[in-house]
């Protein structure tokens, strides 16, 4: 096992001086110590697999959260400026669309633009930390040369091994493996390590281990399983254990981020006692509707639910909304976070969260933004309707034969569904009208999901009512 030093700049930076200006390779750094500035309360690490010690997806911890860099606008410059923050001369290459396997947690950075000559990443042009429109699909990794920094040291060094990391983590059936019907929910649990797929130790392991992995695999909540059935069961079977004295707080998003210890290529005697660690996850509203699931499918909740995704192109994913007051609204994203974002997926019956998104990134939402302006004829009729342009924001309507009294206003657009969209639900906006044969009052005007069943159901029924006629 060979491990890998990943570095922190410290006060004391390296002067990096850019020898002429056509240069293609990356520039010579200086070893004097009083020349130094580095990336100040910034991490530096190589993940993913599979990878050599030199090479790997970027991991930057700020504020003490681990991110990665979307490969938008990376190039080999900033490669460079990245492998010298890692401890390494410079970079022969970089790769894109997360060839090392995609990260977990926050995109620290998006359309980095180095020139190769920084002293430290945050002297790169970005969109700023945490501000991203990538997912983890696009995350940057570097190739940097396989040759230290002369001098390169650091009282923040962060030792990892390279190939001891919790990347992958699956649930094996301990009988009918390749027969079960998918999704498997319960059965050994197993991490991906260098060598293959190996065993946890169940030594210490409790309930908040199995919510952590469970949610790791899309599923909310877990179970309690038949400890002596997999006791016996064990006691048939050879396992290979590679993972023990894991210990999880029970709100983390991703094993990794539990404390734990890996087994050494010398430890002969492994879970003296123990036996491989199982877990029984119970499955959401997309798992349990599949075949071979319904009959575990526990009772829908009667009532509507009072949070909810609007925006998303795939389930499980979306701006998130809050029902309060019979009213929809949305969360600030300040201090959002892949924890928080966790709670809001189990509650929907999803798993942890992978990326918790902000700014806006699934839109936003009932907000006015409009400019009135006079085009000329532009009304319609009662029953009639009208096309106008996209930049026209206002519309005429002719209410000349309609008699004073209460109405209920509603416009909708793409009523035929013949634009493709993520949601239509949002594409009626309803208002409560009052006319007085002189003036017209409006008023509760909302979108057509903005309030809960029930309160639509309010708006919409009122005794007398005929059509649309509020008596």
């Amino acid at each position: 096992m060979r491990p890998v030093r990943v570095w922190q700049w410290s006060p004391r930076g390296l002067l990096l001086c850019l020898l002429c200006s056509l240069c293609l390779g990356s520039p010579s750094p200086s070893t004097d110590p009083e020349k130094r500035a580095g990336s100040q309360g910034l991490r530096f690490r190589l993940a993913g697999f599979p990878r050599k010690p030199y090479e790997g997806r970027v991991e930057i911890q700020r504020a003490g959260e681990w991110g990665t860099i979307c490969d938008d606008d990376f190039t080999l410059q900033a490669a460079h400026v990245l492998c010298r923050e890692l401890g390494f001369t410079e970079a022969t290459g970089w790769t894109h669309s997360a060839k090392y396997g995609p990260g977990t947690g926050r995109i620290w950075l998006d359309n980095l633009s180095c020139r190769g000559t920084e002293q430290s990443v945050t002297e790169c042009a970005s969109r700023g930390w945490g501000n991203s429109d990538c997912t983890h699909d696009e995350d940057a990794g570097v190739i940097c040369k396989d040759q230290r920094l002369p001098g390169f040291s650091d009282s923040n060094v962060i030792e990892v091994e390279h190939h001891l990391q919790v990347e992958e983590v699956r649930i094996r059936p301990a009988v009918g493996w390749g027969r079960r019907p998918l999704p498997v929910t319960e059965g050994l649990v197993e991490v991906r390590l260098p060598d293959g797929w190996s065993q946890v130790c169940d030594k210490g392991w409790s309930a908040h281990n199995s919510h952590v992995v469970c949610g790791m695999l899309g599923f909310p909540s877990e179970k309690r399983v038949n400890a002596a059935f997999y006791r016996l069961l064990a006691q048939r079977q050879q396992h290979s254990f590679g993972l023990h004295g894991v210990a999880c707080v029970g709100t983390e998003a991703h094993l990794s981020l539990c404390s734990l210890e890996f087994y050494r290529a010398n430890d002969t005697t492994r879970c003296p006692g123990g036996a491989p660690a199982v877990v029984s996850c119970v499955p959401g509203p997309l798992y349990a509707a599949s075949s071979g699931q319904k009959k575990h499918q526990q009772s829908k909740p009667q009532g509507e639910g009072r949070v909810r995704l609007k925006g998303g192109a795939h389930p499980g994913e979306g701006r998130v909304e809050v029902l309060k007051a019979s009213t929809w609204g949305t969360v600030c994203d300040r201090k959002w976070d892949l924890q928080a974002a966790s709670v809001v997926c189990r509650e929907l019956g999803f798993g942890s969260a992978r990326e918790a998104l902000s700014g806006a990134r699934m839109g936003q939402d009932v907000s006015k933004r409009y400019e009135c302006a006079n085009f000329g004829e532009q009304g319609i009729t009662v029953g009639c309707w009208d096309l106008y342009r996209h930049d026209i924001d206002c519309q005429w309507i002719d209410i000349t034969d309609v008699k004073p009294g209460n109405y209920i206003l509603q416009v909708v657009i793409n009523p035929n569904f013949e634009v493709a969209e993520s949601d239509f639900t949002n594409n009626a906006m309803k208002c409560n009208c009052k006319y007085d044969g002189h003036r017209i009052w409006v008023h509760n005007c909302h979108i057509g999901d903005a309030f809960s069943e029930e309160a639509n159901r309010r708006f919409e029924r009122y005794p007398g009512q005929n059509t649309n006629q509020i008596i």
